[in-house]
């Protein structure tokens, strides 16, 4: 049995392993192509070339659950065309012990992703982005369609970008009384944290009184607040390039600050429920094989596994902004989806049996 679980879970890994490898190449080549379309002075062929590379753990962690759902099809439906699933259950070997030798090298997929997504994909998509709005020159108090807004005490806060270091970039502060009148707008080009304030360099500021305004300009000033360096290490453009553990605080503290933090949350829950995603998958997957694809072609398996990966895709992103837009859990909505292929595979492999 030993040697068996082994032949189906390498033929099912380098199946999974050469889909996957096809979608990357893909996806780097869209890429490429979409990155030289923002080329500027300051960002060329060979900043495209590293922004693309920094950004491969995010693009593989992208494609782990399509790849496991269309390879798993593929090397199973190769045993299959071969008949060697029929010369397994005519021994008789359950459909649950090949469903487990699938799953194996899936559970190693599933470490990998999971590892992808707290250690890797934070720090290489934080310096790509980072180092990206450095080259095209976005962090010269411009460039505000970008970062993330947070409010402070009387204060509104925007940050262009941060490094993983937790150095900030483009710092702009925005005070308003009690009338919601705008009292003062500064921006100050970097900030770092020293004991416990932040220092910020090169600072502009312009205060509005009844009939004037009034500005300053400041190389280095201090800003004290209860916003924590670890907090600003998680700024970076997109929800979605934050590690689960950094999302669930996030979102808590934006919670405490009673602001809209159903974003953050929607990002926490995918990530989190990423290995129930790949296994759902998977288990349609062998529920076609052993059903109703047991004996087409491969290239309708194929083709199969796209459809059914591009509705589960497609649901999950239609439920997860309807949940932010109608205030439903994110939890629901990436859970609904799961939920239906696992139903799915079930019902389809009782069938079988």
């Amino acid at each position: 049995m030993r040697k068996l679980d082994v032949y189906v879970g390498r033929t099912v890994a380098v199946s999974v392993g050469a889909v996957l490898l096809v979608l990357l190449g893909l996806d780097v080549i869209f890429a490429f192509i979409d990155q030289l379309e923002e080329r500027k002075d300051g960002y060329q062929f060979a900043q495209v070339v590293q922004y693309v590379l920094w950004t491969m753990p995010s693009r593989v962690y992208d494609q782990l659950g399509f790849s496991a759902l269309v390879g798993c099809m593929v090397g199973l439906g190769t045993l299959a065309g071969t008949s060697e699933l029929t010369v397994m259950r005519a021994a008789g070997i359950s459909i649950g012990r090949i469903a487990w030798a699938v799953m194996k090298p899936v559970l190693l997929l599933i470490v990998i992703g999971l590892a992808l997504a707290e250690f890797v994909i934070p720090m290489t998509n934080q310096h790509a982005e980072s180092s990206k709005a450095v080259a095209l020159g976005e962090l010269k108090g411009r460039g505000l369609d970008q970062g993330l807004w947070l409010k402070d005490g009387g204060e509104f806060l925007h940050f262009n970008a941060a490094l993983p270091s937790g150095e900030l970039f483009g710092i702009t502060r925005y005070r308003f009384d009690d009338q919601r009148a705008l009292r003062r707008v500064e921006f100050s080009e970097r900030g770092h944290f020293t004991g416990d304030h932040w220092v910020l360099e090169n600072s502009r500021a312009t205060t509005f009184t009844a009939d004037r305004a009034n500005s300053e300009v400041e190389t280095s000033s201090k800003w004290k607040t209860d916003l924590s360096p670890d907090l600003f290490e998680l700024i970076v453009p997109m929800p979605s390039d934050l590690a689960p553990r950094s999302l669930w605080s996030y979102a808590k503290f934006l919670d405490r600050k009673g602001q809209d933090s159903s974003r953050y949350w929607l990002q926490f829950w995918k990530k989190v429920l990423q290995p129930l995603t790949i296994a759902s998958l998977v288990l349609v997957a062998i529920s076609f094989i052993f059903g109703p694809l047991r004996e087409v072609t491969t290239g309708l398996r194929v083709f199969t596994g796209v459809i059914v990966g591009i509705v589960f895709q497609t649901l999950q992103d239609m439920l997860g902004p309807s949940s932010v837009v109608f205030g439903f859990p994110p939890f629901v909505a990436v859970l609904m989806p799961i939920l239906l292929c696992f139903a799915l595979g079930w019902l389809l492999l009782k069938r079988a049996r």
